[in-house]
């Protein structure tokens, strides 16, 4: 908490103010019009291709019938919407984010029914959560760089609330806030009042934190370190992992992308000394859990998908092998592979051959699916997400496969702490 109750308001709004004007620097609002509004008003928006961000450092109340944020001001009336999630540029996701309402200037606001003495961060568990890349990628990491500088210092209203999420990230969201968080849809036409509000996320990328963009200098070092802190994960290297057999998790598919001959993979695996647990996604659900098995792993497998993004939680130099099914050679790489040098972790991939995919059965070696994916990506995202995520599985080359595996071992093997 704060040490102590101000019983002088002024001595807390200060501080709000100090920690909200830090935000500034995440957002890249150093100079220029956006920065220049925030001084003279108390109140700056910004907006680039993936998110949105309204500062405010001054009260403002929050009503939770209508998601309206009343932000008092001299300034004649205006009228923004906004919603508060990082992925703006995917209309699909957008469509599941409720928008919230900012009216800004001389008007009637509600009076206070609940007041608080920490500022509010507004953002929205809409959107694609439920699946785990979307979950990480467009709020937790988010909030992380958006955040962490308050030091718990905050109150999180939740717009779109789901209990099951909240409940999965519970460990992360109360190693960022002291305070439980609020869902508006169960405080009625309450109006909360705030000392100052942040509205929305900062965003750098898939699974990217820019430390030169974020106050304290937070990079992915630091944000998996506070991860291993949420979860109480013990494993800081993998040169700690005192084991004879190596752990080595396989992420097991069943919908697409599905490796048919997965128990051939498994005994190969077994026979170059791992001990192999096959994970399904049911198993994931479980985050405390599965993050405290993550961590005490050497080697992450799997196919490209939403489970690799589990990286964040292994033990810095170990290594993640990445499958690489036909035509998704740049999601791979830029959804899950490029991320991994700044988790400090390894990696490996294991691109497949037109043989190895079950598009070639379909279509034919001479099809442009198999000999120009780029024509089918040309068509449109859907179209090729129908062909090459949805309809795409596996049957890997035992033989070659292990080649790759081979590699994995002797990297954990030569695997040292940091300096």
């Amino acid at each position: 908490m704060f040490g102590k109750k101000y019983i002088v308001g002024e001595i807390y709004y200060g501080k709000a103010i100090y920690l909200i004007t830090n935000v500034i620097k995440s957002f890249n609002l150093r100079t220029g019009e956006d920065r220049i509004k925030l001084d003279t008003t108390g109140f700056s928006c910004h907006t680039d291709l993936h998110s949105e961000l309204c500062l405010v450092n001054k009260p403002v109340r929050i009503d939770n019938s209508g998601l309206t944020i009343y932000v008092p001001s001299s300034q004649s009336y205006v009228n923004r919407t906004l919603k508060p999630y990082a992925n703006r540029d995917d209309g699909t996701a957008m469509s599941r984010v409720s928008p919230v309402k900012i009216v800004n200037g001389d008007v009637n606001a509600p009076a206070c029914r609940i007041t608080h003495d920490a500022p509010a961060v507004v953002f929205s568990s809409g959107g694609f959560t439920g699946n785990v890349f979307h979950e990480i990628n467009e709020v937790i990491i988010p909030l992380f760089i958006t955040t962490r500088h308050f030091r718990s210092r905050l109150k999180f209203l939740i717009t779109d609330y789901k209990p099951w999420w909240v409940s999965k990230y519970s460990k992360v969201l109360t190693h960022l806030s002291h305070y439980e968080a609020i869902n508006p849809a169960a405080n009625g036409s309450a109006v909360h009042c705030f000392p100052g509000a942040v509205i929305g996320l900062v965003y750098h990328g898939k699974l990217a934190l820019n430390a030169t963009d974020i106050p304290g200098g937070y990079s992915a070092f630091d944000f998996k370190h506070f991860l291993r802190e949420s979860y109480n994960l013990k494993i800081k290297n993998v040169s700690e992992i005192k084991r004879e057999k190596p752990i080595l998790i396989l992420i097991s598919r069943k919908k697409s992308r599905v490796v048919s001959n997965e128990n051939e993979i498994v005994v190969m695996m077994e026979e170059l000394g791992f001990e192999v647990v096959v994970t399904r996604p049911n198993r994931m659900s479980n985050l405390n859990k599965f993050a405290a098995l993550v961590n005490s792993c050497s080697v992450l497998v799997g196919a490209h998908g939403a489970g690799l993004t589990n990286q964040v939680f292994l033990p810095d130099g170990a290594v993640m092998v990445q499958v690489v099914p036909l035509g998704l050679e740049w999601a791979s790489t830029n959804y899950y592979g490029a991320p991994t040098k700044e988790m400090g972790v390894q990696y490996l991939e294991y691109k497949i051959e037109p043989e190895e995919s079950s598009l070639m059965q379909t279509y034919g070696r001479d099809h442009p699916v198999i000999t120009d994916p780029a024509s089918v990506f040309a068509k449109g995202y859907y179209a090729a997400r129908a062909v090459y995520i949805d309809a795409q599985n596996l049957k890997i080359n035992v033989k070659r496969f292990k080649e790759t595996v081979v590699q994995a071992k002797e990297l954990i093997g030569r695997s040292s702490p940091l300096n």
